[in-house]
């Protein structure tokens, strides 16, 4: 008997998420052993109310072409974290749910936390002997999931964070008199994000001069010395940095302002540290100094996507389907590296349990001595994942984009 599959999306958004959601929906419809696809609105939390919708008939394909090109989450998001305890009540009452429906395939795109949300369902589903099969599609413009070469959504977020740094650059550079501006970006404590700022030089010794990563400790009086060395010889200096840079003893340096708010996973919510050195500058130096916060532009950008990020994406979310059809439960579809030159790369399965609750940190050997700079071995990886641009449709000089209307629920 044909089963039914149901997809959510999880996290924040990124560029590609939805590119995820259209291979999943691709696919499934092109295969005779699914019958349905049903999408979560709002995730699994969404679900758990009864939010949801019919994606195989509720989309037309023009519309399902448009979703692959939409930034944010089309179904909406969450962030809800599953109860530890497996013999908690909510288990059985979310697999009766999947009992309604008749679901035979679930598939979850997401990062970390979502990661984790399908090891405990797939650990659930073996201890009670369902046959439902749980697969998890990578996302995260952090880039920090392990066992994956890199992540949907961080082709597209480098892209952004790479040409928005070299406007800035094109800006500050303009009066003559000495500058400083610094540029907060996303990362807690992986430094991926503001390493792409690396990719905005147009030569060497271009700004960003300077570019701190969570991974290399912070001190302050360093830092002084870099940026005088930088003033000396650049009329205009760019620096750029992670949200999370902390001291060598772990305290961020957004804490020297003010004490972090806290998320509800418990992560520090981080704002502040672009702010915190902009006045450390100004009272150093006496120089003109400005500080920008990307925050969620960095993720939402659908017009800066990358091609290659998007077909990644998209093959993501089909490979996910396809090992679920082939019987494959509780793991994570992962993007292993053939080549660079040609970049190449194929997709795998990774066991889910081995990915949740673990972070890929930035590699210290991509880190200069100096702990200020990115080496050539980080922009060679990064250059394939920011390549080509989507053809894209407009009306009247804006890109037109899927919205999901409320009715559609259930």
């Amino acid at each position: 008997m044909k089963k039914n599959a149901i997809v959510g999306q999880s996290g924040g958004p990124t560029a590609v998420i939805n590119a995820s959601l259209y291979g999943v929906i691709k696919e499934s419809m092109a295969r005779e052993e699914i019958d349905r696809v049903y999408g979560m609105i709002h995730g699994i939390e969404g679900f758990m109310s009864g939010n949801y919708m019919e994606l195989t008939e509720g989309l037309t394909s023009e519309e399902q072409e448009l979703l692959k090109l939409t930034p944010s989450a089309y179904l909406g998001s969450c962030r809800y974290k599953l109860p530890d305890d497996l013999s908690s009540p909510f288990y059985p009452a979310l697999f009766e749910k999947f009992r309604a429906l008749n679901i035979g395939y679930f598939f979850y795109i997401g990062g970390n936390d979502s990661m984790d949300t399908v090891s405990k369902l797939s650990r659930y589903a073996e201890h009670q002997g369902s046959s439902i099969r749980f697969i998890g599609i990578p996302k995260t413009i952090d880039n920090d999931l392990i066992e994956t070469d890199h992540t949907p959504g961080y082709g597209s977020a480098a892209k952004y964070v790479a040409d928005t740094v070299r406007e800035i650059v094109l800006d500050s550079s303009v009066y003559q008199q000495k500058s400083v501006t610094i540029i907060e970006l996303m990362g807690r404590h992986a430094g991926w994000l503001t390493a792409a700022s690396a990719l905005a030089r147009k030569f060497k010794g271009d700004n960003p001069l300077l570019i701190y990563l969570p991974e290399a400790s912070f001190d302050f009086q360093q830092f002084a010395s870099d940026v005088e060395k930088a003033l000396a010889k650049n009329s205009s200096v760019v620096i750029c940095i992670s949200e999370g840079i902390s001291d060598s003893q772990g305290k961020f340096i957004c804490e020297y302002a003010d004490e972090a708010r806290v998320d509800t996973f418990g992560h520090k919510m981080l704002t502040g540290s672009g702010k915190m050195l902009e006045n450390f500058v100004r009272d150093r130096f006496g120089v003109k100094v400005r500080s920008i916060e990307l925050n969620v532009n960095q993720r939402c950008s659908g017009m800066l996507a990358s091609k290659t990020d998007i077909e990644e994406a998209v093959e993501a979310g089909a490979q996910g389907v396809r090992a679920a059809l082939r019987g494959l439960t509780g793991i994570m579809v992962a993007f292993r590296r053939l080549s660079s030159q040609p970049y190449e790369m194929e997709c795998i399965g990774v066991d889910v349990n081995q990915v949740c609750n673990r972070e890929k940190l930035f590699p210290l050997s991509w880190i200069t001595e100096d702990g200020t700079d990115v080496t050539e071995e980080f922009i060679q990886y990064a250059l394939p994942l920011i390549q080509g641009e989507p053809e894209r449709t407009f009306s009247q000089g804006r890109p037109v984009y899927l919205y999901r209307a409320p009715k559609q629920e259930k």
